[in-house]
């Protein structure tokens, strides 16, 4: 623990360093702690033994409607313009995605304008209400069919349970489309860091009033953390020590993989597969990045129980769970909790930093943006 330091924050991620900034350009001392070898938590990225330009934990894709965030993060990085496209695999055919006209016409051998897509959707969907579970939201949106080939197979695999046992907000993240918009994100900024996650990371804690200390564990520093404020990112039930037992994440286990003979391996940068193999996706990262290479790597993600905590799982029960260790985050003086773990939130990166932004601000006293 750094001598002197007014600030502790728990977590090189987005919002722990997005804090740390904000504290130190007020003229705070900040120490910034991480267990891992690295900063930039889970958009992470670095080159390969081939030379390529991966993200480590899976696509880190940006995207947001706040022009203040862009221009916060502009500060330390430029810019490479990115429109991020998925296709999902049915039957051994790739299919846009999200769900769009284009999906429906070559799926039902169609011919639907936007007005025909609009009325096939409403022939075939299930209504539902009031929309309590994932599986409402789909059936009452796509119907049946489409459900069973692009939803349910993938949900369980993602989730590790039916999308009837899923809060209404997982599915309501995925729109449907009557147009042939086939991009996956519809924000009005998308783009990606023209050098890279790491780089912008290490822009932002590069400061005479940040000090970073990596592979630490905050169990090693809590007890001397003295009058410092605490930033804490973690997960929130570790931090009481798990007292009314663990909340449920999902995690991950990525499988790299690079082909050297090979100058592309898909059509998209993500191609989803919502009823085959044990994992879900594929990235193949030269259409993120913009890298121009030999070869080309790829990851497959695998989701899984154990290991660390990647998703809240988005439960009455987990989320009732949560409420209990909120409580006690609000009356634990002295420690502000913020972000995806700490808040048990399912936050875009855009999300994040606002909430660390809009933290940050509470804490120097500064009016709400």
């Amino acid at each position: 623990m750094q001598p002197g330091a007014d600030f502790l924050v728990v977590g090189a991620g987005f919002a722990g360093s997005v804090m740390a900034r904000e504290l130190a350009d007020a003229g705070y001392q900040v120490q910034v702690i991480d267990r891992r070898q690295h900063i930039a938590g889970n958009a992470f990225d670095e080159t390969d033994a081939q030379g390529v330009l991966i993200h480590q934990y899976g696509p880190h894709i940006f995207h947001t409607n706040s022009a203040a965030i862009v221009a916060w993060l502009s500060r330390f990085t430029g810019w490479r313009a990115y429109e991020h496209r998925v296709q999902a695999v049915v039957d051994g055919v790739a299919y846009p995605f999200p769900i769009n006209r284009e999906t429906l016409n070559r799926l039902y051998d169609l011919n639907l304008d936007e007005a025909g897509a609009t009325t096939w959707l409403a022939s075939v969907r299930e209504p539902r209400s009031p929309l309590k579970t994932s599986e409402d939201v789909i059936l009452n949106s796509v119907g049946r069919d489409l459900y069973e080939k692009f939803f349910l197979n993938y949900t369980r695999k993602q989730w590790g349970r039916e999308p009837s046992l899923l809060k209404a907000g997982v599915a309501a993240r995925i729109p449907v489309r009557t147009n042939l918009d086939d991009r996956y994100f519809t924000d009005t900024w998308q783009a990606m860091p023209d050098q890279g996650y790491t780089r912008l990371f290490a822009n932002i804690l590069d400061h005479p009033g940040i000090h970073l200390e990596l592979e630490t564990d905050f169990a090693t520093v809590r007890a001397s953390a003295g009058s410092a404020h605490v930033v804490y990112t973690g997960p929130v039930d570790a931090y009481f020590n798990c007292c009314y037992g663990p909340l449920p994440y999902r995690s991950l286990r990525f499988e790299h993989e690079h082909y050297p003979s090979l100058s592309s391996f898909q059509t998209t940068g993500t191609v989803n597969y919502p009823n085959d193999y044990a994992f879900t996706r594929i990235t193949e990262f030269r259409h993120l990045t913009g890298q121009s290479h030999q070869g080309t790597s790829i990851v497959r993600e695998y989701p899984q129980a154990g290991g660390d905590p990647y998703y809240p799982v988005p439960s009455d029960e987990s989320e009732a769970l949560y409420q209990r260790y909120a409580a006690l985050a609000r009356h634990e003086s002295g420690v502000t909790f913020v972000g995806r773990l700490a808040e048990y939130r399912y936050y875009n990166m855009d999300q994040v930093i606002g909430a660390a932004l809009a933290a940050a601000r509470r804490l120097l006293g500064k009016p709400a943006a």
